[in-house]
């Protein structure tokens, strides 16, 4: 009875390690299998990313390479519309940002293969819109090495820019990542300095036994006023942001020249500030004209009304305008 006992106990002990044979064979083989796919996706992620800077990606990479795990790496993605039919001219200009943010880091010494940039567009990959449910372009996101995207991994592209330096402060924050952006040499604004300073002294040269002009108050007065305008219209902050030039909405193709955001502005927006910002001071120059003037009343009394129009008129759009955009404000004059 004894011998029969334990015969048994050996039988179950050797049937134990055989189920546990058979657990552990899967595993090992499913984990193999897993690291080789991981492998096999990150190698062809360098290999298109050692052919270009930007990766074009269909529907069907885009959910292998970007979406579908097993994945020990960051993507960066530029949903846009590039083709001449969807006329997006903002899509054009962030691309070309874009550009020269994932060539800096394909060309730096700091290269691995954590971060990768690629692109869809809608005419290559109009599903993986509909799968994200994303109605405007360009949207740049970040797919992290685990888990799904969140709130942070949308790019504020309204409130920010695209500027290719924004871009890689952003990505710094999602993915510790840190890119040097390096532009390509422009060499435009030398060559425009150049022209200037060779026509300045051309023109003084040439008037070298006259330079009264120089001493003309009116003439100094106009210079001084076109850099206020240009700097309190906010060309600088374009200049740094890169904001684009409007915006078309995509849905029924309606173009905002006027952002609704208080943080931010469009190029088009601020030469709207410039062109106000002159017509007023016109006004004033007319009044102050109508004022000082020892010429016709009639002709003086003519001047300050108008004048007073256009302080009027175009004050009250100022002010409308920067109602629109801090919004609550309280105070209104003539337009709404």
């Amino acid at each position: 009875m004894a011998y029969i006992w334990a015969k048994s106990m050996v039988n179950l002990r050797l049937l134990f390690v055989f189920f546990l044979f058979l657990l552990c064979l899967p595993t090992g083989g499913g984990q193999k299998k897993k690291e080789n796919l991981l492998s096999e996706k990150v190698d062809q992620m360098m290999e298109w990313s050692s052919r270009r800077s930007v990766i074009r990606m269909n529907g069907d990479k885009f959910r292998r390479y970007v979406k579908a795990p097993p994945r020990n790496y960051s993507v960066i993605v530029m949903f846009t519309a590039l083709q001449p039919q969807r006329q997006c001219s903002v899509c054009r200009q962030a691309n070309e940002e874009y550009q020269v943010l994932a060539n800096s880091w394909r060309y730096s010494s700091a290269f691995s293969n954590k971060l990768f940039f690629t692109v869809v567009d809608y005419d290559e990959g109009a599903d993986v819109f509909q799968q994200l449910n994303m109605n405007s372009a360009p949207t740049f996101m970040h797919f992290p090495a685990k888990g799904k995207p969140k709130r942070a991994d949308t790019f504020d592209l309204q409130r920010i820019g695209f500027a290719s330096e924004q871009l890689a402060k952003w990505i710094a924050d999602r993915t510790d990542v840190q890119i040097r952006v390096f532009r390509p040499p422009n060499y435009s604004g030398t060559i425009a300095l150049a022209l200037l300073v060779s026509l300045v002294g051309g023109l003084l040269y040439l008037r070298r036994n006259n330079l009264e002009f120089i001493y003309n108050k009116t003439g100094w007065a106009m210079a001084a006023l076109c850099v206020v305008f240009a700097m309190t219209s906010g060309q600088m902050w374009n200049h740094i942001r890169g904001p684009p030039y409007a915006h078309k909405n995509p849905q029924n193709g309606q173009v905002s020249y006027i952002h609704g955001s208080s943080q931010a502005q469009f190029v088009a927006e601020s030469h709207i500030i410039l062109l106000l910002n002159a017509a007023i001071t016109m006004g004033m120059v007319l009044l102050n004209e109508a004022a000082t003037s020892k010429g016709d009343v009639g002709k003086r009394r003519i001047i300050c009304l108008v004048g007073l129009g256009l302080v009027v008129f175009f004050f009250s759009f100022l002010l409308s305008i920067f109602r629109s955009k801090y919004h609550g404000y309280p105070y209104s004059f003539l337009i709404k």
